[in-house]
């Protein structure tokens, strides 16, 4: 075991656990799309970076909003403003608040409560309060509130359904895209609310919950997907904490309960929030496809993956885990997603433990997964990975197996979109030649084969080889044939520039034929019916 690893270290596949937890060293599963933090310790990084950001744009707001202010003393104390009246100057006064609040909301515009606070702002201006009053306290308060998610700063019930019910009273009625719901759809549905049943109070303010959020990520289609996902974790954090502290349910309950409301929110919100055109996620899945086919050259024994697909039983694993790692893309619920992740994992495992005769170790799990991955060239990788990031519970990223597979997952597409010559102990020039498809790696001689490998096997190998060997033949055949074709051609314009200067230097002087003699018998050339010559005849004496 020790030299395997030593091996695998080698080639740069071996992968500490401690590399696979969160790197702030909270003891929870870290992910790359997280920089390798967990799911809380990134949260509450991107918070403190968000609050340090607003408190920068802030100070230049304030900073360009008495610039402004003293430029516009300036201006009115040279054009005599002292002559104006009391009440052309408050109608100066207030046209220039509403002025510079439109400038300092232009800092702040992606924020997903741009449209309430703007709603409030403008009433004040048309009630006549002067904007100018407002001390950094109240416009600090402000800030807070256009920037914290809404499900932290709207958690009473009270303030959601007043917004809720907002919502409904602005929008006309018309058919939504969520109540055009699909079979599966309904079939979640129907499922979700007979869960809920058993939860009594609970589980109709659950429902509640859940058909608000909806409601309300239907008017956030504008956000980005960042911000979206951040709505959808403040989400699962503020309902989870209600579950335990004011609906008192207990810890088991509260997990199912969960898994519930994601199935249920996620169905509907699968084909607005997976892969959206507003990112770059599918150009990525076409990045590691492509480089995933590129990399079809690569064999079990250049990962060092301690699996023998000779042995059916093995072969049959692989197969599965092949087939469960691709269906994950059917799934549209993120916790679907990862079961497949997990089955797949497990049949890897299954596949060492028989190959080896003992229990697989992780540095066989990860170099067996990649060639999986390789192997199966899942479609839309990247999207579901992704996907999963951004709207799976985050209670099941950073804990228990589900967490620690995806987390392995994570660490394979990136060994794979990395992985180079001295990963596979390659030259560069061996790679290079591979890469390219000029040539590929010799297959495995039959001499070196165990005594228990079928005939058959033996024989297709041996023909592989031949048809490799053949093919070598035919390539360089027509290589020397088409230098060939080539030399004939430049001796032949040779021969033929060579005789036209020849001809050119020596011109040929040919003279006019002679008049021919006339034949001895041309008269009688007509005479051509004359009798046969005589024949000597002997006479009897």
């Amino acid at each position: 075991m020790k030299k395997m690893n030593l091996k695998s270290e080698r080639r740069g596949i071996h992968v500490d656990q401690s590399e696979l937890l969160c790197k702030k060293g909270c003891g929870y599963y870290g992910n790359p799309a997280w920089q390798g933090f967990c799911s809380k310790c990134w949260r509450e990084e991107y918070h403190k970076a968000r609050q340090k950001q607003i408190q920068e744009d802030w100070e230049l707001a304030e900073r360009l909003q008495r610039e402004e202010e003293e430029a516009y003393a300036s201006s009115q104390s040279t054009q005599g403003a002292q002559s104006l009246t009391f009440s052309k100057f408050e109608e100066k006064k207030t046209n220039e608040k509403t002025r510079k609040v439109t400038t300092v909301k232009k800092f702040f515009t992606a924020s997903s409560r741009a449209g309430a606070k703007k709603a409030a702002q403008e009433k004040i201006v048309k009630q006549g309060q002067p904007g100018r009053e407002r001390n950094a306290d109240n416009i600090l308060r402000d800030l807070k509130e256009i920037f914290t998610p809404s499900w932290e700063l709207a958690s009473p019930s009270e303030v959601l359904a007043g917004k809720l019910k907002e919502i409904q009273e602005a929008k006309a009625p018309s058919p939504s895209i969520n109540r055009q719901a699909s079979i599966e759809t309904d079939r979640v549905s129907k499922e979700f609310i007979e869960f809920l049943k058993t939860y009594h109070k609970p589980g109709q303010d659950i429902y509640k919950q859940c058909k608000l959020f909806l409601d309300t990520m239907n008017h956030k289609r504008d956000l980005s997907i960042e911000e979206q996902s951040e709505c959808a974790q403040d989400f699962y954090q503020n309902v989870a904490d209600k579950l335990q502290t004011r609906w008192k349910v207990p810890p088991e309950k509260v997990e199912k309960a969960m898994d519930q409301i994601e199935k249920y929110i996620m169905t509907r919100q699968y084909k607005y929030v997976f892969c959206p055109e507003t990112t770059d996620d599918e150009k990525k899945d076409l990045a590691v496809q492509k480089r995933i086919r590129a990399l079809h050259w690569v064999t079990p024994q250049m990962l060092c993956v301690p699996v023998n697909e000779e042995i059916p039983e093995v072969s049959d694993m692989v197969v599965k885990a092949i087939t469960d790692i691709i269906e994950m893309d059917s799934k549209r619920v993120p916790r679907d997603k990862l079961a497949c992740i997990t089955k797949c994992s497990k049949h890897i495992f299954n596949a060492i433990k028989i190959t080896k005769n003992e229990p697989a170790s992780a540095d066989d799990f990860l170099p067996t997964l990649i060639y999986i991955v390789l192997k199966g060239n899942p479609p839309r990788l990247q999207s579901n990975i992704q996907y999963i990031t951004r709207f799976c519970n985050p209670s099941r990223l950073m804990t228990g197996e589900d967490g620690y597979y995806f987390t392995n997952l994570c660490c394979a597409v990136a060994f794979i979109e990395k992985l180079d010559a001295q990963s596979l102990n390659l030259s560069q020039e061996d790679f290079d030649r591979f890469m390219t498809g000029q040539t590929s790696p010799k297959k495995q001689e039959s001499d070196s084969f165990s005594p228990d490998v079928c005939l058959g096997v033996k024989q297709m190998c041996k023909s592989l080889d031949l048809l490799s060997q053949l093919n070598e033949r035919q390539e360089r055949i027509v290589s020397e044939a088409k230098k060939l074709e080539k030399d004939l051609i430049d001796w032949t314009d040779g021969i033929t520039k060579e005789v036209e200067d020849i001809v050119e230097k020596y011109p040929l002087e040919i003279k006019p034929k002679s008049q021919a003699l006339a034949a001895i018998d041309s008269e009688n050339v007509e005479n051509d019916k004359l009798p046969p010559p005589l024949q000597p005849q002997v006479y009897a004496g």
